[in-house]
């Protein structure tokens, strides 16, 4: 492959892949050689039983990054005898088949399709598993805080059971931290034999700008787009919005400008409500044009699929993580000895604050902590069905001995476990065999089994098909309001609608002239506290930053001028004042900030999170002071604050709507009470009250 050396990384992780048996996690930057790591020794140490056998696992979250990861191993197995074979939804029956009969080398697979193997191939387990030495996890770091992170850990521990001996788990990242809870989820029962490499920075040069534009329409502003297409008119590059509407009106917008110029087409859209094909074919022009293409892009580019060599990436308004951005910026760069390049681009006042912020703690090298996924019952009851599926009946100790050997599940109690089978069994989830006493999947449970969806532990959105004569375009969701005859934007082109098929669920749509950006329902996600103390720091400072724009400058000092005049300092936190409302700016994390909002409830006070900055509003109470200082000194239960949580407010999963109430609830306190963190807050700052004028 004309390598010159191998990279530090991979200098580290080679040897202790070859000659000790540790469980690794390998952190460092994008484009940094990790993938190379894991495999080269891997390989070297599998190919003789290779051939016969299948010796590696490579899970990844992505159905695409399988596609794009696949092309790569093959080129690094093209002089072994080591076959590479894909496994998920898109893959045929036949592939599927042949790898069954004669399963060796590398098996790239979702969690999703791994499920999907034990509810249908379930006789066939041993004789696929039983050889496997190595587990490949890519991009870690996605699994760690969520269900699908729990149900990829759940289907790893019923899938060692099949092999003749543990296999070693290796994680691949480049952005992990909280390394103890990183090495207790890849393996709880001996976190001291997880081995954890981590090379933080990397030589690249990093040169970023930010450009504030103030938004005050609907549509962005055509200064925007106009700067947008300046820079990008002689580069490669991947813009990243925070949604697909935005996604949509960006690259009809760029378009329309590259075609005054008498350019083609210039700029493509990804994301996952396009269909896979169009998706598909945007990642091969980015790869293989020689000419200045870009894509507009949500966080379906934001793992690792190679697009190519990209020379610029570009944020329009903030991430709500800075461990986004930093998987973001690095998909540039990835050339030996070339810069990474940023650009960043705010249109409010409040996204310039924390755009600012997360930069700031790029430049600091800070990254969310990793925290876990707190009782998940709604995980569990998936796997319930699943288990019994896979064993075709199980006794009721059995059952419970199959849920205590998955380590992942160790939160959560056995009387636990015992409620939410009996409920699965009364509601008909699960069925106790008359005479053998054997549980098996009831009737409701079947239901469940035999919707495509089952595999998934993830919530997706019931969603139309847009079709323009038998070609599929994309998908739309159904709360997006639509009626014969409206034009809108879909897979970056413009449409209007001839039909819509309310039982089939299908859009039919010809080419148009004009339309509107359609809107998706999505969950931004939560906000780290670090990041919103950041905004304070940064709006009580007279600090400037030299990457900004004139126009961020004159907004930034717009909005300093209320903190500077009333001399604020970041250790207090404000509540501005007037005759009817309370704005109090927590500047904390989102979920510490609705646990406040669920106290003062309790006080009386009829609070609620008032936008994206998570401000709580509440009318004008004049013993407001008082209020938190009871909050502050009350020696609180969960079970004080379950009776002001409103209904919308609850956690949502997948399945906590079918486990139960009495688990719904503990589920919800385990991860969205923040009690502890919201006192200690009130005890870190001071409140004070500022007359809004």
């Amino acid at each position: 492959m004309k390598w010159d050396s191998l990279t530090p990384i991979q200098e580290k992780t080679i040897p202790l892949v070859f000659h000790t048996q540790n469980d690794l996690v390998i952190s460092s930057g994008t484009a940094s050689g990790k993938t190379e790591a894991a495999l080269l020794p891997i390989l070297s140490m599998v190919e003789k039983d290779a051939m016969h056998a299948l010796k590696v696992i490579y899970v990844s979250p992505l159905k695409a990054l399988i596609n794009n990861q696949f092309e790569r191993i093959e080129k690094i197995c093209e002089h072994s005898d080591i076959a590479i074979h894909r496994w998920h939804g898109d893959v045929s029956q036949s592939k599927k088949k042949r790898f069954l009969e004669n399963p060796t080398g590398i098996l790239q697979i979702t969690p999703e399709s791994i499920e999907s193997m034990f509810v249908n191939r379930s006789n066939l387990l041993r004789a696929v598993f039983k050889d496997v030495d190595f587990i490949i996890i890519d991009e870690i770091h996605s699994f760690f805080d969520n269900a699908r992170g729990v149900h990829l850990r759940s289907l790893l521990s019923r899938l060692a059971k099949y092999a003749e001996k543990p296999p070693r788990q290796i994680g691949l990242s480049a952005t992990v931290d909280n390394f103890e809870l990183v090495k207790s989820w890849l393996n709880y029962e001996q976190p001291d034999n997880v081995e954890v490499l981590n090379i933080k920075g990397n030589d690249k040069n990093l040169k970023f700008h930010l450009m504030h534009v103030q938004q005050d329409a609907p549509m962005l502003p055509l200064e925007l787009l106009m700067d947008l297409r300046e820079l990008t008119r002689d580069r490669k590059a991947v813009v990243f919005c925070n949604n697909r509407g935005q996604v949509e009106e960006v690259t009809v917008g760029l378009n329309r400008l590259a075609d005054r110029e008498g350019m083609g087409e210039t700029y493509y859209p990804h994301h996952s409500s396009i269909d896979k094909k169009e998706r598909e074919y945007v990642e091969k022009v980015m790869t293989e044009s020689t000419l200045p293409k870009s894509v507009i892009a949500t966080s379906s580019l934001e793992l690792g699929i190679d697009i190519g060599n990209i020379e610029i990436v570009i944020q329009i308004d903030s991430t709500f993580s800075v461990s986004s951005l930093k998987q973001r910026l690095g998909r540039s760069g990835r050339k030996r000895d070339a810069d990474q390049l940023l650009q960043l681009y705010s249109t409010s006042e409040p996204n310039l604050i924390q755009s600012l912020a997360v930069m700031e703690l790029v430049i600091e090298n800070w990254v969310e902590p990793s925290t876990g996924y707190q009782l998940p019952f709604d995980v569990l009851f998936q796997q319930l069905i699943s288990i019994c599926q896979e064993t075709d009946g199980v006794r009721y100790p059995e059952l419970l001995d199959n849920i205590r050997a998955i380590p992942i599940f160790h939160s959560i109690e056995e009387a636990d476990v015992q409620n939410l089978i009996s409920h699965m069994i009364n509601e008909d989830y699960l069925e106790v065999i008359k005479g053998s006493g054997e549980i098996i999947v009831g009737l409701a449970g079947e239901k469940l089994l035999r919707s495509k969806d089952f595999y998934a532990v993830f919530m997706s959105s019931q969603e139309y098909e847009v079709m323009e004569n038998h070609k599929k375009i994309g998908k739309l969701d159904q709360s997006f309001i639509l009626n014969e005859g409206d034009n809108l934007i879909l897979a970056g082109k413009l449409w209007r609608v001839k039909d819509i098929d309310h039982d089939r669920k299908k859009v039919y749509v010809e080419k148009a002239v004009n339309g509107k950006k359609p809107s998706y329902s999505g969950f931004p996600g939560y906000i780290h506290p670090r990041i919103r103390e950041k905004m304070m720091e940064i709006l009580c400072s007279t600090d400037s930053f030299r990457y900004v724009n004139d126009s961020a400058v004159s907004t930034l000092n717009d909005e300093r001028k209320k903190y500077v005049f009333n001399e604020v300092t970041p250790s207090e936190r404000i509540i501005w004042s007037d005759r009817e409302e309370m704005i109090f700016e927590a500047y904390t994390g989102t979920k510490i900030t609705k646990t406040l909002v669920w106290m003062l409830r309790y006080y009386g006070v009829n609070a609620k999170i008032k936008d994206s900055t998570d401000k709580i509003s509440f009318p004008h109470v004049d013993v407001i002071q008082k209020i938190f200082n009871k909050i502050k000194n009350k020696s609180w239960v969960e079970a004080d604050l379950v009776p002001y949580v409103y209904e919308q407010e609850w956690l949502e999963s997948k399945y906590s709507k079918e486990i139960g109430e009495e688990l719904a609830i503990k589920m919800h306190i385990a991860n969205e009470f923040k009690i502890n963190e919201a006192v200690n807050f009130l005890q870190k700052y001071e409140l004070r009250i500022i007359e809004a004028t």
